[in-house]
């Protein structure tokens, strides 16, 4: 007798890659803006203190938005949040244009950081409820990739803007694009937050919190996130005679890797399990930091790097995936939330953290404290926790 087996589900719908465009256009309006806000106001004469207040108030409006935006998307709905969203990545940054005034542009960056937010979040979850729960796994890589591309192309993107035509053409780029994402949303269907399943407001998250299937892979990609902010921020210090051309040349290379890998841990974690990559992931993303510090040539800085990105790229989709496994559909919104807090408050947390390890260590040192902290999350793996609530 012969078995037929079910074709797989098509992964690649028409609502999904309408999702994934509004992904890529606020993305690339929040990364193209990321070092000119700085850099402009650096360059009006406030000093590199005021620019850097500019990137932690975006960060901080943003963190503080994504708590709220479970909440908010339950009694509103995908479709008009995103929308509020891109609006407030968009329209605020013209103002940009007339002036640097310290006062307005940190309010410009509070605003955005909201709006951020809501593409970090919302996307995500709604790219969820699109991919078949088969191939969850690989959907989100692909839309792991697809955000991915923003933050490779988006920075020195904003700077070449900058350095040829002035930042206010940086300005009215990013306002466009976040714009430009708006046309997108109204083909989409109504899977919108409020009826999936729950009462809005279900499974908010005090709840997802206290739960363990969440909070241990959340702390797991947190710490390895906390290693990307070490990255991102102290990459020139570690590397003091490597030069401008190959420090750039790393991160773009970490930023490559990340991208392959995210999709590729899609696939393998739909056919073997995403818990399984946490470890190996993990693993990898602490033993390409701890090789940059003691990496001698240029060859061994850029694999350090790919080693560094893959391991983080895996972990990004692998984390995501098990904690999107452990919730039913009314819920993904939380999930992302959660998971985007792991993602900001690492980022910063190792960006203000390595600073001071590294004033008592030295870089090498740091950077093996740093790795092998952790690598110590992962205990929290071991240990057996029961499904979270569906």
């Amino acid at each position: 007798m012969t078995t037929l087996t079910a074709p797989r589900r098509r992964l690649l719908s028409r609502p999904l890659l309408l999702v994934s465009a509004t992904d890529l256009l606020g993305l690339a309006a929040f990364y193209t803006l990321l070092p000119a806000v700085p850099a402009a106001v650096a360059a009006s004469g406030a000093g590199g203190a005021a620019a850097g207040l500019t990137t932690g108030v975006l960060m901080a409006a943003t963190v503080a938005a994504e708590l709220a935006l479970p909440r908010v998307v339950a009694r509103f709905g995908y479709r008009a949040v995103v929308a509020a969203g891109l609006v407030l990545l968009g329209l605020p940054a013209l103002a940009l244009t007339v002036t640097t005034d310290l006062a307005i542009v940190l309010v410009v960056c509070a605003l955005r950081g909201a709006g951020v937010a809501t593409i970090f979040v919302v996307c995500g979850a709604w790219s969820a409820h699109l991919v078949p729960p088969d191939r969850r796994g690989e959907g989100l890589g692909v839309v792991g990739v697809v955000a991915g591309i923003p933050a490779v192309v988006g920075m020195p993107a904003g700077l070449w803007l900058a350095q040829h035509f002035g930042h206010p053409a940086v300005f009215v780029t990013g306002a466009a694009l976040a714009l430009a994402g708006l046309a997108a949303l109204p083909p989409l269907p109504g899977a919108d937050g409020r009826d999936t399943g729950g009462p809005a407001g279900a499974g908010g998250m005090v709840r997802a919190l206290r739960e363990p299937a969440l909070t241990r892979p959340a702390l797991v990609f947190g710490a390895a996130a906390t290693l990307a902010g070490v990255v991102a921020t102290f990459l020139p210090a570690v590397l003091p005679r490597a030069g401008a051309g190959l420090v750039a040349a790393a991160l773009l290379v970490q930023a490559l890797a990340g991208t392959v890998t995210r999709w590729w841990a899609g696939r393998a974690g739909d056919r073997h399990g995403p818990r399984r990559l946490l470890t190996p992931a993990m693993l990898a993303t602490a033993a390409g930091l701890a090789a940059l510090a003691v990496a001698a040539h240029p060859a061994a800085v850029l694999t350090a790097a790919a080693v560094f990105g893959a391991g983080f790229g895996a972990l990004q989709t692998a984390s995501l995936t098990v904690m999107l496994d452990a919730v039913p559909p009314a819920r993904y919104g939380t999930v992302t939330a959660v998971w985007s807090v792991a993602y900001d408050a690492g980022l910063g947390a190792g960006a203000a953290g390595f600073g001071v390890l590294a004033a008592v260590t030295g870089y090498p040192a740091g950077l093996a404290v740093a790795a092998g902290l952790a690598v110590t999350t992962l205990a929290v793996l071991r240990r057996p926790v029961s499904r979270a609530a569906r």
